[in-house]
Order: structure tokens, then C-alpha cells, then sequence
């Protein structure tokens, strides 16, 4: 409280005291850089950043990892940075401050570390070299990334936290299927990621529950982690109750209906009135087939999945992957929709953290169906 006489002097005196902003380490930043506050101008001082990541987000067709750097580097060139994009695909518009470094992917689909190490060494050999390297996970594989001293490595999910989903999958499976062995391969998976974690100069998670673990179970020094949630646009997901009736009105879904459920995301085997859903892959077709009151609209771009945000009362997300901090609770919270999701650490740790923000539940049939009944008592204004 020391401060406060120093206050109270300016009041009664005309010689006030001028105070500084305090510079801040970012290195040393304790919360998540989501709470920074950056003005509206550009810097300064520009940088030259590269960027490794598997793919660039196609249209509509992207996961939360390509999605997180689209986002955080989409900010970065529009104020004023170059940005070099060392990835196997690029968008068919050209877009300020990017530079595309593009090159084949291998057989599983990753990036080639041979060519892209090459790509890199030769823009860094410029009369201008790299100020910030980033790879998304393992874009740059570590025995490249062991000697960059100017590297961050972003974490969208990482072996300890998929335990829990190993966990989950082997309570549901039923008594007549083989038991699984990944448990198992899982712990010496965790094992070998201590073990070549540190050879990355920094590390970025996208949760705070991923940030406790990386220091906890992976022992990275509180100095070199660093926590940057997974970013929404404000300008496109925001309320807007005409966005929600123009698409409600397309699917004939009546302006005074009873509730609205929505789901968005990959349709894959783990994710879990009317029922709206946006997205594809294996298990849209499943969809379809379970009655008039299901709607699958497939994929949509950001500006229609803002529509279908607005049209619905309750976004549910039920995936079983207790990992990562999934972009689309965030997209349906900005939007001011409630959130009913599985009660796993990094959602409940990041995004649903009061009982205002929405509904959780067990990865059980008996906790959904009570929650679902919760939802449906307490109604579109519960």
C-alpha cells in the first residue's frame, strides 16, 4: 500500500508524481498471454517469424492445431510481421506479411524434415536471419529444433492427457470386444516425450491444464513455458440473433421451436429436441440416419459456422479426448451460446469453469441423459 500516500499527495499538491508503465518480461509472464493487452497501432519493430506447421487450414477443412495458427498468425502479419509459413499446402489468395515455404508431405502426411530444414537454414543464412522460430507440436521434429535457442514449441495435446481418454474408451468397451493395449504404449510414450521435451527452447500450451502438466509430469522449467490459449475472432463469432434466424429460416426449423442442440467438429467415433450439426468425416453419414429432427449441414466456413452458433440454444460438445483445449467451445461461448461438454481437465480448466458458462458431464450414458434432462428442464432461458 505504499503507493497510497504518494496518491494522495498528487491530490493535494500541483506537483503530481508521473508514473511509467512497467515493462514486463514475457519470458517471465506468469498468466496466459491471452490477457496482454497490445495497442491498436503497429509496433515499433517488425519481426521475421517462421512458422512450421502440417497444413494450412483449406477453407472449412481444419483442426484445432492448424486453426490455432491461423489465428495466431493471421494477428501477427496484420500487424506488421513477416511471417514464413513452412507447411505442405498454402490458401489460394494471397495474403499480406505471409510468405509460403511449401513442400511435399511424407507418407503419414508429416512435413519432411529433410526439405523444410533445408527451406529454413536457407532464409535464416539471409542478411536478415529468423528473430522467433514456432513450430506447432511436432512441425519440426526435436533433433533439428535441439540447437535453435529462439524456438517455442506450441502443445495442442500431449501423451499424459490422452491417458484419461485411453482410460475412458477401455470403461466403454464392451465386454465381447478385445481389450486394448494402448494404455500400456501410452505410458512409454509419456516416458519418451520427457525425455526429448527439452531439447525444444520453449514451450506453449494451449490450456492451462496442459501448462500445469508440462511442468509437473514433463519437469520444463517454469521460465521456459508459456501459456497462449487457443484464439477466437471476436469480429466474426459475437452474438447476432438475426445471423441465428436467417439460418434457422434456410432450414426450416420454426422461429419458436422447442430447443436447439448444436454440435460442430469432426465427426469421428469420440465425439460423442433437435439436433443441429456442423462438420464432416466418418460419422456424419451416421447422423443422417437417426431422424427428421437431426440436421447435418457438413462442413461450414467461419461466416456460416457464426450462423449456425446464433441459430441454436445449446452448443453440446461430447468428446471423449480428454486433451487439447478444442476451438469450438470457444467459438459457441463468444457467440453467447451455454456449453454442455464431457468433464474433462482441460475444458473445465480453461473454458467451462463456472456452472454460468454451461453444463458438464460424466463420459457415462447415465451422466448425459441426466444432463440432458437438466438442459431440457431449465429450458432455451435456464
Amino acid at each position: 500500500f505504499s503507493f497510497i500516500p504518494i496518491l494522495y499527495k498528487c491530490q493535494l499538491s500541483s506537483n503530481c508524481y508521473s508514473f511509467q508503465k512497467p515493462v514486463i518480461d514475457l519470458l517471465t509472464f506468469p498468466s496466459s498471454w491471452n490477457l496482454l493487452y497490445f495497442p491498436s497501432d503497429h509496433p515499433p519493430q517488425t519481426l521475421k517469424i517462421a512458422l512450421f506447421v502440417k497444413k494450412w487450414p483449406q477453407s472449412s477443412h481444419a483442426g484445432g492445431l492448424e486453426r490455432h495458427a491461423l489465428t495466431l498468425h493471421l494477428a501477427l502479419a496484420k500487424r506488421g510481421h513477416q511471417v514464413h509459413i513452412f507447411t505442405t499446402s498454402s490458401p489460394n489468395t494471397s495474403i499480406p506479411n505471409l510468405v509460403f515455404h511449401l513442400s511435399e508431405p511424407t507418407v503419414g502426411g508429416y512435413l519432411n524434415q529433410t526439405v523444410v530444414w533445408s527451406q529454413f537454414r536457407t532464409q535464416n543464412s539471409t542478411a536478415t536471419p529468423f528473430d522467433i522460430v514456432h513450430t506447432e507440436s511436432v512441425g519440426l521434429m526435436h533433433a533439428q529444433a535441439k540447437d535453435v535457442t529462439n524456438l517455442a514449441v506450441t502443445w495442442h495435446g500431449i501423451a499424459y492427457e490422452s491417458i484419461h481418454s485411453d482410460i475412458i474408451q477401455e470403461l466403454l468397451r464392451a465386454p465381447e470386444e478385445q481389450q486394448a493395449a494402448m494404455v500400456t504404449k501410452k505410458v512409454m510414450r509419456v516416458v519418451e516425450e520427457v525425455r526429448f521435451f527439452p531439447r525444444y527452447s520453449h514451450h506453449v500450451a494451449t490450456s492451462d491444464h496442459a501448462g500445469d502438466i508440462l511442468k509437473r509430469i514433463y519437469m520444463i522449467p517454469e521460465e521456459r513455458e508459456h501459456i497462449i490459449l487457443n484464439g477466437v475472432d471476436e469480429a466474426i463469432f459475437r452474438p447476432e440473433l438475426s445471423l441465428g434466424n436467417e439460418l434457422k429460416h434456410e432450414l426450416g426449423i420454426p422461429q419458436n421451436g422447442s430447443l436447439i442442440l448444436g454440435m460442430s467438429g469432426r465427426l469421428v467415433k469420440d465425439k460423442g429436441v433437435v439436433l443441429v450439426i456442423a462438420g464432416d468425416d466418418p460419422w456424419g453419414a451416421r447422423y443422417k440416419d437417426l431422424g427428421a429432427n437431426i440436421l447435418v449441414l457438413g462442413p461450414l466456413g467461419r461466416a456460416d459456422l457464426a450462423r449456425f452458433y446464433n441459430a441454436i440454444d445449446i452448443f453440446v460438445h461430447p468428446t471423449l479426448r480428454g486433451q487439447g483445449l478444442d476451438q469450438t467451445p470457444l467459438e459457441a461461448i463468444l457467440s453467447g451460446k451455454p456449453v454442455m461438454t464431457t468433464r474433462v481437465a482441460s475444458l473445465t480448466g480453461s473454458v467451462i469453469v463456472g456452472p454460468e458458462l454451461g453444463y458438464t458431464f460424466s463420459p457415462t450414458v447415465e451422466s448425459l441423459k441426466k444432463t440432458l434432462y437438466r438442459v431440457w428442464k431449465d429450458g432455451k432461458e435456464g
